[in-house]
């Protein structure tokens, strides 16, 4: 088991980015969450093994139409707290 948290750069916000990471996150047998963060970023913490990590943050480049992903910031870690599902959370 390990955590991914990546901050996502471009035009994420207002196009549906947050709904398009839970949705595949929890195709993906993933915990965890994402949010808006005022400085115009996506961020998330997802929880699962390496395979589905690897094909999230492969899917977090893409981005549902509309978006236009200009960085993906990732690191894996530990995972410090289980979550039960994987939610949007709000600033």
């Amino acid at each position: 088991m390990q955590r991914l948290e990546a901050i996502v750069r471009g035009r994420v916000q207002g196009v549906g980015f947050r709904r398009y990471v839970m949705r595949w996150a929890r195709r993906l047998g993933l915990s965890g969450w994402v949010r808006n963060d005022p400085d115009g970023t996506v961020r998330l913490a997802a929880d699962g093994e390496a395979p589905e990590l690897d094909r999230l943050t492969r899917l977090l480049w893409g981005g549902p139409p509309g978006a236009d992903v200009q960085a993906v910031e990732a690191v894996r870690t530990a995972p410090l707290a289980t979550y039960d599902d994987f939610q949007i959370r709000r600033p």
